[in-house]
């Protein structure tokens, strides 16, 4: 059995949380953290990049809905870092993980994938509100 436990800070959950605090034996680690992404917004997420896959062409490429969500989720960080692949042929990037993301971030790439496909003319499958 692990001794590690996830308490969602909600107003009935604080005052066990607090105990859970009060009562870790010295030496334990607390992690606050922003919730992850929700199963709403990775449905989101998963829709637009299929949209911007089927209809952009990439400096001459097709890219899967994958790729895409390697190049637009890169372009959430304000610095890029590359490094060589293990053959020394190619640049691997290094990148955010989008199932790491909390809702916050995520929110913030797909409001970055709505302005690429508006400057790319992409046709949303899904309705907009």
């Amino acid at each position: 059995m692990s001794d590690k436990r996830t308490i969602r800070l909600v107003a009935v959950s604080r005052p066990a949380a607090i105990e859970a605090v009060r009562n870790a034996p010295d030496g334990y680690l607390m992690t606050l953290q922003p919730p992850k992404r929700s199963l709403e917004q990775n449905a989101k997420l998963w829709a637009m990049l299929t949209d911007v896959a089927a209809q952009v062409v990439w400096y001459g490429l097709k890219l899967t809905a994958e790729d895409w969500k390697d190049v637009l989720s890169a372009s959430l960080r304000k610095e890029m870092r590359t490094v060589p692949n293990v053959d020394g042929n190619g640049l691997v990037v290094l990148g955010m993980r989008t199932s790491q993301m909390s809702m916050r971030e995520l929110g913030e790439l797909i409001e970055l994938i709505y302005a690429f496909g508006a400057s790319h003319e992409v046709k949303w499958s899904e309705e907009t509100a």
